[in-house]
């Protein structure tokens, strides 16, 4: 609890001019309503800390954001990346909501996306794939084939097949942003497929092949929200079809927000992606999070190395800031969890001081979800309150809503602040 109210000052120190925020008249309602349901939860910690004397890319979003707010016009890119909990993409689905929906005419693009579920494994509820071929899923935590060099997704499907066909629609969700373009991230080099697209194929204007990138480019004469695709093998050649995801594009206003996740993702599963800084610069981030490090450090306490893993996490931070050197970088600090569902993991502590580093020779932001739920052990009580699995790692779906809501809020925060700052 100390330790929560200490940290929960540094940004007075960052910026100089901040406002304590460490405190309950700083309360949204949102939050307000979250500390009176769940009193355990330390909301009056909801912030985005920073370290050192300024954050100029942050300063350089907020100018950004603001004036795509006032003109109505510009574009922005935010990237969000981790592991199950990103994948689920439920709270990040949230936070997209918010920032596709809060600001009237700024509808921005859905972004990348991959079909989990043709790859066998859980997709998120807001968008569905479909096929009636039968595919085969990798994910690049386990399943690294020789011949595969995984992108951002971190993920492929791959199907032999002479006819494919794949559908796409949006699914339960608020935010249904058009698109008037298409990329679809595949085999990089020859690539004897055709490709049709049923009713919509009236409305092709251009197709653009890159096949040393690996993708090709689909350009509509009009806006659609859902995809009917058909691929037809114009060779005899033995080949397998192998997807990276596909990414919805448009020139409308707003902010994109791609969510990365894949389940049991660490560090080292990112940095071995071969094309991920190709891809990551085709379309370079604004805002970049970091949500990657519960995998990371769930061992036993002798097994984890913090020096390993800021290594890692230093490597990431810097492929970043090489596609887009004024990007914001906005570090999560992970959830508490229990190691083997028994013993309080006390490598997240420890991952927090490796992040506040990091923060600090950066200047970088800092969301620190461990601290906010309450530190070593909260996720026992998190549980018993219908919040956690029973993993002690995983959130409920209420759970996870409610972490969207506290990092919207946190968002928000911050925004305010450094508008305040400006003025």
């Amino acid at each position: 609890m100390i330790r929560c109210l200490m940290l929960c000052m540094l940004p007075l120190f960052a910026f100089g001019q901040y406002p304590a925020l460490c405190n309950n008249d700083s309360l949204s309602i949102e939050e307000k309503d979250i500390a009176k349901n769940y009193p355990f939860i330390e909301v009056q910690c909801n912030q985005f800390q920073f370290f050192g004397t300024e954050s100029p890319n942050w300063l350089y979003l907020n100018k950004q954001l603001t004036d795509m707010i006032q003109t109505g016009q510009g574009k922005l890119n935010f990237y969000h990346i981790g592991g199950s909990h990103l994948q689920a993409d439920i709270y990040s689905h949230d936070f997209r909501t918010f920032l596709q929906s809060n600001w009237p005419g700024l509808s921005g693009e859905r972004g990348l996306v991959f079909p989990y579920s043709l790859a066998h494994t859980n997709n998120p509820t807001n968008y569905n794939f479909s096929s009636p071929n039968t595919w085969k899923g990798f994910r690049s935590v386990n399943q690294r084939p020789e011949d595969f060099d995984y992108g951002l997704s971190g993920a492929a499907i791959s199907c032999p097949d002479s006819l494919v066909i794949i559908n796409f629609k949006h699914l339960r969700t608020l935010v249904k942003p058009p698109f008037d373009r298409l990329r679809i991230y595949h085999n990089t080099g020859a690539f004897p497929y055709e490709l049709n697209f049923g009713d919509q194929e009236l409305l092709v204007t251009d197709l653009l092949h890159y096949p040393e990138m690996g993708y090709t480019e689909i350009r509509f004469s009009d806006y659609l929200d859902s995809l009917d695709l058909l691929f037809v093998k114009n060779s005899t050649a033995p080949f397998s079809l192998e997807l990276f995801g596909f990414e919805f594009l448009n020139d409308l206003p707003g902010i994109t927000y791609t969510a990365i996740g894949i389940n049991g993702a660490s560090l080292p599963t990112y940095l071995a992606n071969t094309n991920f800084n190709r891809d990551l610069q085709l379309r370079a981030p604004d805002l970049f999070i970091f949500s990657v490090g519960t995998n990371d450090a769930h061992c036993s306490y002798d097994a984890f190395d913090p020096l390993v893993y800021k290594v890692n996490l230093e490597k990431m931070i810097l492929q970043v800031l090489q596609s887009n050197p004024n990007c914001a970088i906005l570090l999560t600090v992970p959830n508490d969890d229990y190691y083997m569902r028994k013993y309080p993991n006390r490598n997240t502590a420890r991952q927090r001081d490796v992040i506040f580093q990091l923060a600090a020779q950066y200047q970088m932001a800092v969301w620190d979800f461990y601290g906010i739920m309450g530190e070593l052990g909260a996720s026992k009580t998190w549980k018993n309150a219908g919040l956690m699995q029973a993993d002690y790692v995983h959130f409920t779906g209420t759970g996870y809503h409610l972490k969207g809501t506290l990092l919207i809020e946190a968002f928000k925060k911050n925004l305010t602040s450094l508008q305040n700052l400006r003025n």
